[in-house]
């Protein structure tokens, strides 16, 4: 990106030009080659299927594969751009800190950590590591941390304010780290980052926001106010959060598979979206005054699960953004950003059920007028996240119902109310069979492959998984672990997908960031459906068609197994032993950053200085931040009434 930092009129008009013809060639290329494998793929099974004639569950079937297919084509297409750009080193047209190193920071940056009923032992030492580490920059007086508390839990809150007063105290940091707690957690996380900006957001230029998991080196932190500063028509740049810090199985399964292609597929997202990339929530900068005139959260008409406050709203964020005309970039050549996963099967599933009806919302939200065409994309792509698992399991259950069905009734040789003196035989497009079989495996698998590949070529990413052959046993051992959890979370999807449609509201509760093992009972409780599915549908099988078992063996055998699993896979012993072994290592585990160092000793220290703090100030009364509102730029927050809305402008929404 270079080439467009701003000078002149003329030269952001030259840069603009350039950005959007790239954009359009590299969008035509994506998609058409996208479609055009999920209809080659669609035509492949329509011969396959009318050879003996289409039945009705297999008429249902062919447009349910299409879309499936087209999901896992945009993946497969997205890797090979993402391969191709790694291989050749850098994509010209994407955002690259280091176009602008060295660069003096001028505009001053609010990091924004909010927090809901955290461990605030926790908290305070992501907070500590973050700070320690901005410190060292030449640039830190340009930062200030804001802890934005929606903590319910008196104890909890006494805590979060203890850690802030030591951290300060220890750190010297009056008037630059502040702690505020919410009298009323309206609109939830939106509304407390909002609540931010109409209070305080006019000091700052730039807000970085953070989950209370997340962590940035102040390298990164810096490498970003830059980028903003050299690019006044962006308004929010989204990092590549990198997933470390957890040591159960299920956790480092997780962690390997997104170190080993995050990076990768980044790339190949940034190839295509460009200057209309999406927002994850979290380890972005944003530019507070276009945030604060353009990104107000509109009401959706209705009740919950689909009216009501937006759940999901980064998305939303990022696509009223880019209607504002600021551009919205990735940077997947950032270093310095990080996260946590959930620990265990139960609790990534929990996740994913808040995700699932914040990412259901957006059909509603997706009529707004003026939005980006690659902004609805996002929205599509998000939705389709979780109803391509309901659509899996219905082709599933209909090629289980053909084939029981053929297996009852056999082949009719002589059709009735024909008269022919041959029979007509049934053909197998046997040919057909492999050559889809085969495409549908090397469009699934090769992505891992090739993000495999990237590691084993280069020496010091070999290293830091642990080298070829830790690499390679990880890639295998982590492709069977992710069959079998497969049929579990595809039952979990599906069940969200229909307790939305039926009216069901998701809880909003605090999220366990702990190496959380699951007991037996726990497990059977939630996932007593998945067994039951599972031992259903094999007793029909075995049955009915037993030839067909083979074929569905691992569905089968992974709803089976989804309690031992579930338990097995949340063990962080099982997952120390394993990296003791060399398996799932990642760079994090193998080159540890002194920011996640930092995180482990200082989370371990606060524990037992936390309540060693003065009593804090009454749960209603929050701390008046040493910051001076600027009225002029606060949030409009809007409630609309109608699926169509106007464009925000100077006067309101």
């Amino acid at each position: 990106m270079g080439a467009r930092l701003l000078k002149d009129d003329g030269v952001t008009k030259t840069g603009m030009r350039q950005l959007e013809q790239t954009a359009r060639r590299r969008r035509a290329l994506f998609f058409g080659l996208t479609v055009l494998s999920a209809v080659m793929a669609s035509m492949l099974m329509l011969d396959i299927l009318n050879a003996n004639g289409l039945t009705p569950a297999e008429r249902i079937a062919l447009p349910l594969f299409f879309i499936l297919f087209t999901w896992i084509a945009g993946a497969f297409w997205t890797a090979i751009a993402g391969f191709t750009i790694r291989l050749i080193g850098r994509d010209p047209a994407v955002v690259h800190p280091d176009d602008v190193a060295g660069r003096p920071v001028q505009g001053r940056t609010a990091l924004v950590m909010c927090v809901y009923n955290e461990d605030p032992a926790c908290v305070a030492a992501g907070v500590e590591a973050i700070w320690t580490s901005l410190q060292a920059q030449p640039e830190q007086s340009k930062f200030d941390f804001f802890i934005l508390s929606d903590t319910r839990k008196p104890d909890i809150a006494a805590a979060e304010e203890a850690a802030w007063k030591s951290l300060v105290r220890r750190h010297d940091a009056k008037g630059r780290i502040f702690y505020r707690r919410r009298a009323q957690n309206i609109n939830r996380k939106a509304g407390n980052v909002a609540d931010f900006v109409r209070t305080w957001g006019g000091s700052y230029d730039y807000m970085v926001v953070l989950d209370a998991d997340s962590v940035m080196s102040g390298e990164a932190l810096v490498a970003l106010a830059r980028l903003m500063d050299a690019n006044p028509q962006v308004g929010l740049i989204q990092t590549l959060p990198a997933p470390a810090g957890r040591e159960t199985l299920f956790a480092r399964l997780q962690q390997f598979a997104a170190r080993l292609n995050s990076e990768m597929l980044s790339s190949g997202l940034a190839f295509w979206q460009l200057s209309e990339a999406n927002y994850w929530g979290h380890n972005a900068i944003l530019r507070v005054r276009a945030f604060a005139n353009h990104c107000a959260l509109p009401r959706l008409p209705g009740s919950e699960p689909f009216g009501g406050e937006i759940l999901s709203h980064d998305f939303v964020e990022a696509a009223l953004m880019r209607r504002a005309g600021y551009e919205v970039w990735m940077v997947p050549d950032l270093e310095g950003s990080w996260e946590q996963v959930p620990s265990n099967l139960i609790d990534f599933a929990a996740r994913d059920r808040r995700w699932a009806q914040g990412n259901l919302q957006h059909l509603g939200v997706m009529p707004l007028r003026g939005l980006h065409w690659v902004s609805r994309i996002h929205m599509i792509t998000g939705v389709l996240a979780y109803v391509t698992s309901p659509l899996w399991f219905a082709v599933l259950v209909l090629s289980s119902i053909v084939t029981c069905q053929e297996a009852l009734q056999g082949y009719e040789y002589f059709v009735p109310g024909t008269y022919t003196l041959f029979p007509s035989w049934p053909e197998y497009r046997t040919g057909e069979i492999a050559v889809l079989l085969t495409v549908t495996i090397v469009v699934l698998l090769l992505p891992k492959v090739l993000g495999a590949v990237l590691a084993l070529v280069n020496a010091r990413k070999r290293q830091a998984f642990g080298g070829t052959a830790n690499i390679l046993k990880s890639l295998l051992a982590e492709q069977v672990f992710s069959m079998l959890l497969a049929p579990a979370m595809m039952i979990f999807h599906s069940a969200f997908v229909v307790q939305t449609l039926l009216g069901m509201v998701v809880k909003w509760d605090a999220q366990s960031r702990d190496d959380r093992g699951i007991s037996f009972r726990e497990a059977m409780t939630r996932m007593k459906w998945h067994v039951a599915i599972g031992i259903a549908w094999g007793a029909i099988i075995l049955m009915l068609a037993p030839r067909f078992i083979w074929w569905m063996a691992p569905v089968v055998a992974g709803l089976l197994a989804s309690v031992p699993l579930a338990m097995l896979t949340s063990r962080a012993t099982l997952g120390r032993k394993l990296r003791e072994r060399g398996y799932f290592l990642t760079p994090e585990e193998t080159f540890p950053p002194p920011e996640l160092l930092a995180v482990q000793a200082a989370s371990e220290a606060r524990h037992h200085e936390i309540d060693e703090e003065l009593p804090p100030v009454p749960a209603h009364a929050p701390l008046r931040m040493e910051a001076e509102p600027f009225e002029r730029y606060s949030l409009r927050l809007a409630l609309v009434r109608r699926p169509r809305i106007a464009s925000t402008n100077a006067t309101g929404a």
